[in-house]
């Protein structure tokens, strides 16, 4: 699933492609992409809006239109956005919308795996939502170790799966949660409670210089994400434990391992991450 490192590169790859367009003609191809709403409504409902700007709030990019309103696009596991001139798109069985913008440039939005989601709200509907559902933006300067200790503070989950949640730190997942703990020397299993105040400034040292390499590199790419140009992520070069079972550490040279935490596939070094 794209991550807060795939997701800021899209958005920082779609922007200037997009902000200050109006959208001439919106076709939703896929009705799962808008329900409950109907996709031709939501299409229709588009037409017309000019974008004013492009935000990342955790995992989702936030289309704000003049109008006020907001377009929210959650790429979930294999979602993402292609950029097309005057030529057009290539015939993409996997293009589940197409958004032509005032220049004639084409805008697609195409999921393999058709899990991702578009919900278009109205200005007063945004920030609810999105406050509701997360947390601190851990790149941001409200983002502290003092205010990721109180996220943590009680909680018997492990680390891992506290992490997780969205509402802790928004846009981190899977891979750049076991690089953090790597790079924090902590092991995932550990109950979030039981860190004290040194692990909890380690872990927020860790989470910033983990999200930090991922952007460097565009973000990950293990299967499906590309940038909105076309291209593959670098970050996948550079993992220090993530996918590497029964390889050495980079640190440490012990093999790494791979055990599950919050119902995630997970990998640490058990020398360094004890």
């Amino acid at each position: 699933m794209p991550e807060l490192p795939e997701v800021e590169t899209v958005r920082a790859q779609l922007a200037p492609a997009v902000i200050g367009r109006r959208l001439e003609r919106v076709e939703i191809r896929d009705s799962r992409l808008t329900r409950p709403e109907d996709p031709v409504v939501v299409a229709a409902e588009l037409v017309g809006e000019r974008v004013a700007a492009l935000e990342r709030r955790g995992k989702y990019l936030v289309f704000w239109f003049e109008s006020g309103r907001g377009l929210l696009v959650h790429l979930r596991m294999t979602g993402g956005f292609r950029l097309a001139g005057g030529n057009g798109l290539p015939d993409d069985p996997y293009v589940r919308a197409v958004v032509t913008l005032d220049d004639g440039s084409d805008v697609a939005y195409r999921d393999v795996r058709r899990f991702g989601t578009w919900q278009l709200l109205e200005p007063y509907d945004v920030e609810p939502f999105l406050s509701a559902r997360l947390g601190e933006e851990p790149l941001g300067r409200r983002f502290t170790a003092r205010a990721l200790g109180e996220r943590l503070a009680g909680r018997r989950a492990p680390i891992k799966a506290a992490l997780l949640d969205q509402r802790t730190i928004a846009g981190m997942g899977n891979i750049y949660v076991d690089e953090a703990l790597w790079r924090a020397r902590i092991h995932p299993l550990r109950p979030a409670r039981d860190l004290d105040a040194e692990d909890v400034k380690r872990l927020h040292r860790a989470v910033r210089r983990a999200l930090e390499a991922g952007l460097a590199r565009q973000g990950a790419t293990i299967r499906n994400y590309a940038t909105p140009d076309g291209e593959s992520g670098g970050m996948q070069h550079e993992f220090k434990v993530y996918g590497r079972a029964g390889e050495p550490c980079p640190r440490c040279g012990t093999p790494i391992e791979k055990t599950r935490a919050g119902g995630r596939g997970t990998w640490y070094c058990p020398s360094c991450q004890r």
